[in-house]
């Protein structure tokens, strides 16, 4: 009586094999499909935007080796509207470096693919001094540079230009215009000479930091895109009007067309 029958050993045995196996399984799984840590990355950020802990010190790293740049890292589901908004992002930085989250994993994780994305990165920091070499003292008018990357990692380039300038000229060109006429009639002599404020002694065209730039005006920026550095230049100089209505020194006119501006 005191002792268990073949069957209800087999049937203990059986079960303790079972909650044996069941428990080793838990902790394998626990070990296994443990939910990686995410944390919040510390800069500006576009969405609800969340690293492994890993990809979270590379992005550190990243930072802290490109110091010009003012990285913005973009939630999944914020692409396209960082994408149609990117001329809103203001940077006081050389370069605005909108990137997502995805991709800062993956260079985290990934050798070959970090090199691609830094070289990129490495080589737009001579490209950028190159670029504002060439605008010369028009590069003041272009409110931020940026770049983007498209899922290929294709890098696209963008300008946001103040167009209130361009409104500037156009209203000194009238004036200079209407002055011209006026210089015919010695009754209109005085309206001549305070046109000649606008002048400086070198007869090049210098704006004057008053009530002529209105509010309206200081709102009124123009997004420029492209593929390469060359293109951006082409752009901007189109927008900005360098070649008709700047004068420019002998330093900047010896800046020629030379440059490698390939992306």
């Amino acid at each position: 009586m005191g002792q268990m029958s073949n069957s209800a050993v087999g049937s203990y045995m059986a079960d303790y094999q079972y909650r044996t196996e069941q428990t080793k399984k838990n902790e394998n799984t626990d070990k296994s499909g443990k939910t990686e840590k995410k944390v919040r990355p510390g800069g500006r950020t576009i969405g609800d935007v969340q690293l492994s802990e890993k990809a979270a010190k590379y992005y550190e790293k990243l930072k802290a080796k490109y110091g010009n740049m003012d990285f913005v890292i973009v939630s999944a589901d914020k692409k396209e509207e960082a994408e149609r908004n990117k001329g809103m992002y203001k940077s006081s930085k050389e370069l605005l470096v909108l990137i997502d989250a995805d991709k800062i994993e993956k260079m985290a994780e990934d050798e070959s693919y970090r090199k691609k994305y830094e070289s990129i990165l490495s080589g737009a920091t001579s490209k950028m001094n190159q670029m504002k070499q060439r605008l010369g003292s028009r590069a003041k008018h272009v409110r931020s540079f940026g770049m983007t990357f498209d899922d290929n990692g294709t890098a696209s380039l963008f300008a946001v230009i103040d167009r209130s300038l361009a409104k500037q000229r156009e209203r000194i060109a009238d004036k200079k215009e209407k002055n011209a006429e006026d210089r015919k009639d010695a009754a209109k002599e005085a309206a001549a000479e305070r046109a000649e404020k606008w002048r400086n002694p070198s007869d090049k065209i210098v704006f004057r930091d008053d009530d002529e730039v209105t509010a309206a005006d200081a709102r009124d920026t123009v997004t420029v895109t492209a593929p390469t550095w060359d293109e951006l230049f082409q752009k901007i100089d189109h927008v900005i009007g360098g070649r008709q209505d700047f004068v420019r020194t002998d330093a900047e006119k010896a800046v020629g067309g030379s440059f490698d501006y390939s992306l």
